[in-house]
């Protein structure tokens, strides 16, 4: 069983936004370690996926859950993204519409939408409540 406090991030494969939000989600959150479910273009993945494809990230979010007990999700977008470029503004609206999406989900944890600016700065766009539905 893992020691320590986790938190799970769905985030893009590119590497210049993963130690930025890994060390936002340390710091904002005060955990120890942060799980991380890469795809490119994370938000347009979770909005644009088939039943199968969303069903595989779930499987991954889950075992963070079950196995790491991490008690928040969260969906990063970044500026300048090779998987989905489209302006900061529509990142910014997938963003939420993907933490309805997660928040459907029914999962016991709070659930977070970040955006990583042109400073590669993590800025919380929106945010959920733990769901009382587990």
């Amino acid at each position: 069983m893992a020691t320590g406090t986790f938190a799970t991030v769905i985030g893009c494969i590119d590497g210049r936004t993963q130690s930025a939000t890994s060390a936002w989600i340390k710091q904002y959150l005060q955990v120890d370690y942060v799980d991380t479910v890469t795809e490119p273009g994370p938000d347009k993945i979770l909005l644009t996926a088939t039943p199968d494809q969303l069903d595989a990230i779930k499987r991954k979010v889950l075992i963070s859950i079950n196995a790491h007990h991490s008690h928040v999700v969260a969906i990063a977008a970044h500026y300048d993204c090779a998987g989905n470029p489209v302006s900061d503004a529509e990142h910014q609206s997938m963003v939420r519409r993907c933490v309805d999406l997660l928040s459907d989900w029914q999962l016991p944890v709070r659930v977070l939408g970040l955006w990583i600016n042109s400073d590669w700065q993590v800025e919380l766009v929106t945010e959920r409540a733990m769901s009382i539905a587990a």
